[in-house]
């Protein structure tokens, strides 16, 4: 299958429209035409929960009102990002067609209500969506403000009916060869006497029942994923037929884990996410929640290697945290600029205008109940449209990148799952302190899953690897071999892609030889316990805590820090291995941050990597994307502090985007920004 791609011409500036909820007041659909301009948006996102107002009883459809919105927004000079409304369904369809609704994992079939309680399996809900998908592919396929589909809306959850029983059966089959054997070799049901005769036997898991066969609850979410993919391309059916060269997207939720999101990147035209940063919770929080956006903005971009869209985000707070502060001033602008830093293509709202009634009433929104345009908020909106309008020829560019941090969705269930270790497991937190003292470095990094190639990378960092799926051990090896840096760290290698256990010892599948030593036992220490490493050359120390794995180096592998503390003081903790023409880092313990940004500034300083800033101050970000030879660098402030930075040597021919002017300093204000071309 050849891999869809599409890039955007211009920065799209839009939100979440929803006119149906408005129609019994005209003037403030007039109103709303009458701000567009004022705000700089140039898109729309409509029809995403408009099933009710699209088909209010079965086989009676009412497209006018969409009709003349889509010719306003023609009329308007604007884009439209036309949404299939299967997110969510009218009353009637369910209870006439209850097979719809969801069954729970405890086997009870939900009533009626919220979003996403549609089981895809269901042979008529997929009739309903390709008809009305088809409806909607006919009606608009030349008109001249469609721009992109957008597919359903944050698909997520899964359903345990009979019919997803019967299908996630057939999907054992499948990978099985229809061996039952096989399929109890590999989920290692000898356990508790947990084997099956028959495929006909095994059911979803349940808290009610089997939780406990890691093998099968991991299949049970890859057949989600798949399942979830196929309900994708069943909704996308109509409009690839009638509307081929019209772009089709589905906005995915950040960290979501209920299915593989990777899985669905090959058969979008552009990646795009709703990005929700916990903003202005205090100094510390806002760093951390620009590297958590940061991290999640790349590994969109990774997953097409190309530019993607912000769908979803608010120009001011959210309203399903137990705490939902306010956006600062100046956070909002900054928060966008960010996004388009890092790949994307577009800045988007949830919502235009705020709602009267329900739970999203008070969730942030670019018009507010009170309707004007002289509000605060709709000032950064329009800041930030302003902005985008003469950012025009980043639209896009590329991304870059020479170093990844690898985070792989079926490696998260897998650590979820394992009964050991401790609680959190802190699989994703490891992974942001690796990806963090990378971006300390201010070069671009990809985030990637156990299935990208590694070929580009000078560096990639593989943290809290326990799931080897298939062909990773190999990849991983010839990296290394052909003069690439790996790090990996504790808990590396143990399980198999079904999770079953390496003979032999960690890390398996050849890791051993990789990184020059065998792990054998983890001591997990307390929430406040700390060990500590020293430095073998130097006598430095660094605190450890959560994770103390102890290892036993081969000959030829260097050991550059000791554990300081316990029974096993004086062994080793951080580990680097030669192989072949590169090398492997080895640390088996959770190091304080400061320590991993000593370590990856000495090994990007050994593999000639461009870093024109050296180590950047904490709390800034910067990003770098590229189009025909010509580089932006966006330089960005989340420390809350004021900060200045020398300009490099080799960024002194460099200007300020978009205005153009020279700058021999680069100073930056609270929630301060600067772009650079060159």
């Amino acid at each position: 299958m050849k891999e869809r791609q599409f890039r955007a011409s211009q920065l799209i500036h839009g939100a979440d429209y929803n006119p149906d909820q408005w129609l019994d007041m005209p003037e403030i659909i007039d109103e709303d035409f009458r701000l567009f301009p004022a705000a700089g948006m140039n898109s729309a996102t409509i029809g995403i929960f408009s099933w009710n107002r699209l088909e209010p009883q079965e086989g009676v459809y009412c497209f006018e009102w969409l009709d003349d919105i889509m010719d306003r927004m023609a009329d308007a000079g604007m884009k439209v990002i036309l949404a299939t409304p299967s997110g969510s369904r009218p009353v009637w369809m369910d209870r006439k067609y209850p097979e719809i609704l969801r069954v729970s994992s405890e086997r009870m079939r939900n009533l009626h209500g919220i979003r996403h309680n549609h089981c895809k399996q269901s042979p008529y809900y997929r009739k309903k969506v390709r008809e009305m998908n088809r409806l909607l592919a006919e009606r608009y396929e030349k008109h001249p403000a469609l721009y992109m589909w957008h597919v359903s809306n944050e698909y997520q959850g899964e359903c345990h009916c009979e019919l997803c029983q019967n299908a996630f059966r057939d999907w054992l089959r499948r990978k099985y060869h229809n061996d039952i054997h096989a399929l109890n070799h590999e989920w290692c049901t000898d356990v508790w006497s947990h084997g099956f005769s028959s495929f006909d036997e095994i059911e979803s898991p349940s808290e009610r029942g089997e939780r406990l066969i890691h093998g099968m609850n991991l299949d049970w979410r890859r057949f989600v994923t798949d399942q979830t993919l196929e309900f994708f391309l069943i909704e996308c059916e109509p409009l690839r037929e009638l509307t081929p060269d019209i772009p089709v997207t589905t906005n995915l939720m950040g960290q979501n884990m209920d299915f593989n999101q990777w899985k669905l990147a090959p058969h979008m035209d552009m990646m795009s996410w709703d990005s929700y940063p916990e903003w202005s919770m205090g100094r510390q929080q806002d760093m951390d929640a620009a590297i958590e956006a940061a991290f999640c903005h790349d590994r969109f971009r990774s997953m097409k290697m190309q530019p993607f869209l912000v769908m979803e985000s608010t120009p001011s707070l959210i309203n399903w945290r137990p705490i939902n502060k306010l956006k600062k001033p100046g956070m909002h602008e900054l928060s966008a600029v960010q996004a388009i830093a890092h790949g994307a293509d577009s800045v988007q709202y949830f919502q235009w205008r705020k709602c009267r009634g329900e739970a999203e009433k008070f969730h942030g929104a670019v018009i507010d109940h009170y309707g004007k345009a002289d509000t605060r908020v709709f000032a950064d909106v329009s800041r930030v449209g302003a902005l985008l309008g003469k950012l025009g020829a980043v639209a896009g560019s590329d991304t870059v990148s020479q170093a990844a941090v690898l985070y792989d969705w079926e490696n998260s269930w897998a650590i979820e799952d394992l009964q050991g270790w401790r609680s959190p497991r802190l699989y994703e937190d490891t992974v942001y302190q690796h990806y963090r003292a990378l971006r300390r470095l201010g070069i671009n990094v990809d985030v990637i899953d156990e299935e990208t190639s590694l070929d580009k990378y000078r560096i990639v960092a593989a943290p809290m690897l326990y799931m080897l799926r298939n062909g990773i051990a190999e990849r991983l090896k010839r990296f290394a071999a052909a003069g690439g840096s790996l790090i990996l760290t504790y808990g590396t290698g143990e399980v198999n892609e079904n999770d079953l256990c390496y003979l032999g010892g960690f890390p398996g599948e050849g890791l051993m030889e990789l990184a020059g030593l065998r792990a054998e036992e983890m001591d997990v220490l307390c929430d406040e316990e700390k060990n500590h490493i020293r430095l073998t050359q130097v006598g430095k120390e660094y605190d450890a805590d959560s994770y103390c794995e102890l290892i036993y180096p081969r000959d030829g592998c260097e050991v550059l820090a000791v554990y300081t503390k316990d029974f096993y003081a004086g062994n080793a903790a951080v580990t680097r291995n030669r192989y072949k023409e590169g090398e492997c880092f080895y640390i088996a313990t959770r190091p304080e941050q400061v320590f991993l940004d000593a370590l990856y500034e000495q090994i990007a300083q050994k593999q000639g990597m461009d870093m024109p800033w050296g180590r950047l101050p904490e709390g800034i970000d910067i990003a770098v994307r590229e189009k025909a030879g010509v580089k932006y660098y966006f330089i960005m402030n989340f420390s809350g502090e004021e900060v200045r930075l020398a300009i490099p040597e080799e960024l002194k021919s460099s200007r300020v985007f978009p205005d153009g002017g020279c700058v021999e300093e680069i100073r930056l204000g609270k929630s301060g920004y600067v772009i650079l071309r060159l």
